[in-house]
C-alpha cells in the first residue's frame, strides 16, 4: 500500500519519509518512533539499536558510535539511507576516507541525496579528489529512463487509486481507489464503472482477482491518522470477498486489532495472504472459512505487497526498511536477499515474479522507480537490474502493478506523494496513468 506507502503506503508516510532521507541528524529519534507502531521483535530490536546510537553519540564515543551505526546497516540489511547514516557517523569520527567509501556504495546502488550532502559535516569529505567524479555518478543516477509507455489515463474520480489486478476472463482492470473509497473495473481503453463502495466507507486499498473461482478479494482500511476516516475507527481494517460476477459482497472478515491489513496476493488455493504496513504481521485469511493465521515470526517491520514462489512455500515479502525477506510459509522462517552494496532492495510497495525476475514499485527509494531484478536459478541472490522507469514527469509516485500477458502495468502518478499526514493535499496532483511495459 504505499504505505504506500505506507510504513504502509500511507501508513507509509513515516516510513517513506524514513526511507527517503539520511538518517545523519538524530536517526535515533526517527526510528523510536517507528518502533513504538511496528511488529514487537523487529521493533524492539529497531529500539534497541536507536538507543545504543543514542548514547554513543551523546557520549562522543566514536567507537561505539560506528559499531552502532554498523550494526543498524546489517539489522537492515544495508538499506541505502543506513549507508548515508554511517557515513555521517564516520564524518563524525573524522575519518572522510571511510565516509567516502559509504557513499560510493549508496551512489553504487542507483540513489541520490543532494540535500545531505551540502551538509557542514561532509566538507571534509567533499574535498577528497575522488569527491568529484563520484558525485557525477550520483546525478547520473537521477537521469531520466523510460522504457514503459502510457496505456490511459485512470478516471479522475478513482481519487489516489492505490492497487490493480486484470481479469482475463472478462478482460477488466480491477483498481481500487483510496480516497474514493471504491473499487472500479476499466476496460483495455480506460474506460470505468464503479464496481463496489466500501461497506464501512474506509479507504479501499489492496485488491485480487480469482479468476477460476471468479471471486475478487479487497481490503479496507480505516488509515490511522487520516481524516478520511472518523477517529473512533482509525486503525482498523476489514478483509473483503466479492462475487466477480454479481458484486455481491460475500464475506466482511475484520482484521487483527491495529492492524493495517493494505496489501495482498494470492496462493493457487484462492487463499489470501494480507501484509500489515503499520505493525508488521503477514497473515493467510481462507477461503473457506475467512479464518485469519498468522504466517511470519516478527522479523517484519512495514511488509507490503508479496510475490509467491512456483512452489507456493514460499513468500517474497517486500520489507519498506529491510529489504526482500523469503519467507517459509510452513516454519515462519525469513532469510533475507542481500543488497550488496549494489542492489537497493527496500522501499518496494508492489513486488510482483514472472519467472526469475521480480518487478518491483519502489516509491521509497530516491528517485522513485519501477524496476526489475534477476534472481540466481536458486532464487535466492540478486545477479542483475534493470530499470523500467525512472525520474520521469510520468511516474509521480507510483503504487501497484499487474503482469497480463508479456506486458506489466502498473498505477504511475498515483497523489499519494501530494498528501500530508493526515490525508490532506499539500500540493496540485497530476493526472493517475496507467502505465504499459513489454517484459519480453
Amino acid at each position: 500500500m504505499p504505505q504506500r506507502r505506507s510504513i504502509s503506503r500511507w501508513p507509509s508516510t513515516v516510513a517513506k519519509t524514513l526511507a527517503r532521507i539520511a538518517l545523519v541528524c538524530a536517526p535515533w529519534l526517527i526510528l523510536a518512533a517507528m518502533a513504538r507502531t511496528q511488529s514487537p521483535s523487529a521493533a524492539d530490536e529497531l529500539k534497541s539499536l536507536q538507543e545504543q546510537l543514542r548514547n554513543a553519540h551523546a557520549h562522543g564515543d566514536a567507537s561505539a558510535y560506528l559499531d552502532s551505526a554498523q550494526h543498524m546497516r546489517d539489522f537492515l540489511n544495508g538499506l541505502p539511507t543506513s549507508i548515508l547514516q554511517r557515513m555521517s557517523v564516520e564524518a563524525f569520527a573524522g575519518q572522510p576516507e571511510k565516509a567516502l567509501r559509504s557513499l560510493t556504495e549508496f551512489v553504487h546502488m542507483g540513489q541520490s541525496n543532494e540535500d545531505v550532502l551540502k551538509r557542514e559535516q561532509f566538507d571534509a569529505m567533499r574535498n577528497l579528489p575522488a569527491y568529484a567524479k563520484l558525485h557525477q555518478e550520483m546525478v547520473a543516477n537521477t537521469v531520466s529512463i523510460a522504457a514503459a509507455s502510457r496505456a490511459f489515463s485512470l478516471p479522475s474520480e478513482a481519487e489516489i487509486p492505490e492497487d490493480i489486478d486484470f481479469d482475463p476472463s472478462a478482460k477488466l482492470f480491477y483498481l481500487s481507489s483510496a480516497a474514493g473509497k471504491k473499487i472500479f473495473t476499466l476496460d483495455r481503453n480506460g474506460r470505468a464503472k464503479v464496481f463496489a463502495e466500501a461497506p464501512d466507507h474506509w479507504p479501499m486499498m489492496a485488491l485480487k482477482v480469482d479468476a477460476r473461482r471468479r471471486r475478487l478479494w479487497a481490503t479496507e482500511v480505516a488509515i490511522d491518522g487520516f481524516r478520511w476516516s472518523p477517529k473512533e475507527e482509525w486503525g482498523l481494517s476489514a478483509v473483503l470477498l466479492y462475487d466477480l460476477q454479481s458484486a455481491k459482497l460475500l464475506r466482511r472478515i475484520v482484521g487483527p486489532a491495529g492492524t493495517a491489513l493494505g496489501d495482498m496476493t494470492l496462493t493457487a488455493d484462492g487463499d489470501a495472504i494480507v501484509s500489515d504496513g503499520d505493525r508488521g504481521g503477514i497473515y493467510k485469511v481462507a477461503l473457506v472459512d475467512g479464518k485469519i493465521t498468522r504466517l511470519d515470526a516478527g522479523d517484519f517491520i512495514s511488509p507490503q505487497t508479496s510475490a509467491l514462489s512456483g512452489d507456493g512455500r514460499h513468500l517474497f515479502v517486500p520489507d519498506y526498511l529491510r529489504g526482500i525477506g523469503i519467507l517459509d510459509m510452513k516454519t515462519h522462517h525469513t532469510t533475507w536477499i542481500a543488497m550488496e552494496g549494489k542492489y537497493a532492495l527496500n522501499g518496494i510497495d508492489g513486488l510482483y515474479r514472472n519467472g526469475r525476475s521480480l518487478i518491483a514499485t519502489q516509491n521509497g527509494v530516491s528517485p522513485e522507480r519501477v524496476i526489475r531484478f534477476e534472481l540466481d536459478p536458486s532464487l535466492s541472490r540478486v545477479i542483475s537490474e534493470s530499470i523500467i522507469e525512472r525520474a520521469t514527469a510520468t511516474l509521480g509516485d507510483p503504487t501497484h502493478g499487474v503482469i497480463v500477458g508479456r506486458d506489466f502495468y502498473y498505477i504511475a502518478s498515483s497523489g499519494w506523494d501530494t498528501l500530508d499526514d493526515h490525508g490532506n493535499r499539500k500540493s496540485d496532483a497530476s493526472q493517475a496513468v496507467l502505465m504499459r511495459a513489454r517484459l519480453y
